[in-house]
């Protein structure tokens, strides 16, 4: 009897390391974390700069009135909303931005027996529609854009011997309305995830604005019915902002 139970116990002293093998062999598997994706809808806002280019010539007194961007950005700030579906590396997308340009002015002077004319441009608001396309590299995005932009702007020519000024709305008043002007768009950028939420993100816009023309009303008391043209008009703008994405995560089978 003393020999059978020593061997048992032998043999369960053997046993005991395949028992073991076989409870790991049957646990819950390990937990695998999402990689991070891009694709989803996001939200967010930014500031920065912008500079105009622009010149006017009028048919009266055949003057160039040259206002070029030369030291002239204003602050602008606002936000933007968009989406992104990522293949791949690939991302593609589109997005919508909106911002308030501080008060823009350009102005030049020429003498005339009327006194001294000077013309002011004034952009107030920028805003752009426009598809995302870029390749991304885990938290890093390169992107470009494309689409177009508008720009509300008004113009003011006044006589500053008389203190008369006639706007792009044809009052005798420096407070007219804006005046919307589109054209085509152009960027460029580079966004990084810092969460699986919150991006940061610093970008380049070529806005090119349309021609422009505006006729002086006859009533004026000075250069009646003389014709402004503007055209090679152009805004560019440097921004950094943030944005919140709404992310719908990714297949499973890797680590951040």
């Amino acid at each position: 009897m003393k020999r059978l139970l020593k061997y048992l116990a032998s043999a369960v002293v053997l046993l005991s390391p395949l028992t073991a093998h076989s409870a790991d062999i049957a646990g819950p598997p390990p937990l695998l974390v999402p990689m991070f994706s891009w694709t989803g809808f996001y939200a967010g806002a930014n500031i920065g700069a912008a500079w105009t280019n622009s010149s006017w010539t009028d048919t009266l007194t055949l003057t160039n009135f040259n206002n070029n961007n030369s030291g002239n950005g204003v602050f602008i700030g606002g936000g933007q909303i968009g989406g992104n579906y990522q293949i791949g590396s690939f991302v593609i997308g589109g997005e919508w931005d909106f911002d308030w340009a501080a008060n823009n002015n350009h102005t030049n002077g020429v003498v005339i027996p009327a006194g001294n004319i000077v013309v002011t441009n004034n952009n107030r608001w920028i805003t752009t529609v426009a598809a995302r396309f870029g390749w991304a590299f885990e938290r890093w995005l390169w992107y470009g854009k494309a689409g177009g932009g508008w720009v509300g702007n008004n113009t003011t020519v006044t006589n500053t011997t008389t203190g008369v000024s006639v706007s792009t709305c044809g009052n005798l008043t420096t407070n007219c309305g804006n005046n919307n002007n589109g054209g085509w768009l152009l960027g460029a950028g580079l966004e990084y995830a810092v969460t699986n939420n919150w991006t940061v993100k610093l970008e380049y816009d070529f806005l090119g604005v349309g021609s422009r023309t505006f006729v002086i009303p006859v009533t004026s008391p000075f250069l009646a019915g003389d014709t402004f043209h503007s055209n090679n008009r152009n805004v560019q703008e440097i921004k950094v902002g943030f944005n919140y994405l709404f992310n719908w995560g990714a297949p499973v089978g890797g680590r951040y």
